[in-house]
C-alpha cells in the first residue's frame, strides 16, 4: 500500500519540496545510525546521529513560516493560519519524540519509560487520522 505523492501532500500538509527534504534527512540519519550502531564511527554521539531530523525539522519549520506569510499577505487568511498551526503542530510533536528517544539512548535512564517517549508519536497518528478522513 503507496500512496502517491499528491495523497501524502493532502495528509500531511506538508510541500513536495518539504517530503523531499524529511526524506533526505531520513538517509542521512540511516547512514550516520548504521555507522554508529557497527561501530565504525562509535565517536559519534546519539544527538549528532539526530541532526539530519533537526535540521530537516528547522529547514521546514522555516518554510512554512515563509508560505504562511506569503499566503497571508495574498488575503488568504484562514488558509495561511490552518497551514502554520498544522505543521507546526506535526512538526513539535516529532521534535518532542526525537528529543525524549536521543536522551534515552544517552543517559539509559528509568525515568523516561518507552510509553513516555512514544506518547507524541502516538497524539501525532490520531491528528493524522483525523486529517486523513477529513480530507477524504
Amino acid at each position: 500500500m503507496l500512496f502517491s505523492l499528491r495523497e501524502l501532500v493532502q495528509w500531511l500538509g506538508f510541500a513536495t519540496f518539504e517530503i523531499f527534504l524529511h526524506g533526505l534527512a531520513l538517509l542521512a540519519f540511516s547512514v550516520l545510525l548504521v555507522l554508529k550502531v557497527d561501530g565504525e564511527a562509535s565517536a559519534l554521539s546519539w544527538w549528532v546521529v539526530f541532526v539530519p531530523f533537526f535540521a530537516a525539522d528547522g529547514l521546514s519549520t522555516y518554510f512554512t513560516t515563509i508560505v504562511s506569510v506569503r499566503l497571508f499577505q495574498d488575503g488568504e487568511k484562514r488558509l495561511a493560519v490552518l497551514r502554520l498551526f498544522w505543521i507546526l503542530t506535526i512538526l513539535s510533536l516529532k521534535f518532542v519524540f526525537e528529543m525524549l528517544l536521543c536522551q534515552k539512548l544517552v543517559e539509559h535512564t528509568r525515568e523516561l519509560w518507552y510509553g513516555l517517549i512514544m506518547s507524541p508519536v502516538f497524539i501525532l497518528l490520531q491528528l493524522l487520522m483525523i486529517r486523513a478522513c477529513r480530507v477524504n
